[in-house]
């Protein structure tokens, strides 16, 4: 009788939840085309990401050669296996990767060595990120 039950409620759960296209998986074309630019991107007053997190740090990046200013897609790929690590699918305001440098005050911790990024959810690379997140392609 549960096991009837169960699989009658079943797509209801699982297309009900603000999760529904991350549910799937996290998209490493995606990734490497939208999220990868955001971690190479130098903004004032801050270091890039991939400066401080190529060493060191529990979010590591993998380093650039020296010259180069893109990834190659072996190491983007282990870019993307670490990122996952640091997200919540389907919840960007619970994945670290997003709330580490975000504000305070807009929801994020209050510890990150390389300061705040971002000062609310409506910036457009914190929406980004929280896109592919969300498995937004």
């Amino acid at each position: 009788m549960w096991l009837i039950v169960f699989f009658l409620m079943w797509p209801q759960a699982t297309s009900s939840t603000g999760a529904q296209n991350a549910a799937g998986g996290l998209d490493f074309a995606t990734f490497k085309s939208t999220v990868e630019p955001l971690l190479l991107e130098k903004r004032p007053g801050h270091a890039r990401c991939v400066t401080c997190h190529s060493t060191g740090t529990a979010f590591r990046l993998q380093a650039l050669a020296k010259g180069e200013t893109m990834w190659s897609e072996e190491q983007s790929q282990k870019n993307f296996e670490m990122a996952k690590r640091f997200v919540l699918p389907g919840v960007p305001a619970k994945s670290r990767l997003l709330v580490m440098p975000l504000s305070h005050e807009a929801g994020g911790t209050e510890f990150h060595p390389g300061g705040k990024h971002w000062e609310s959810q409506s910036d457009a690379e914190w929406k980004a990120l929280a896109n592919w997140v969300n498995g937004v392609k």
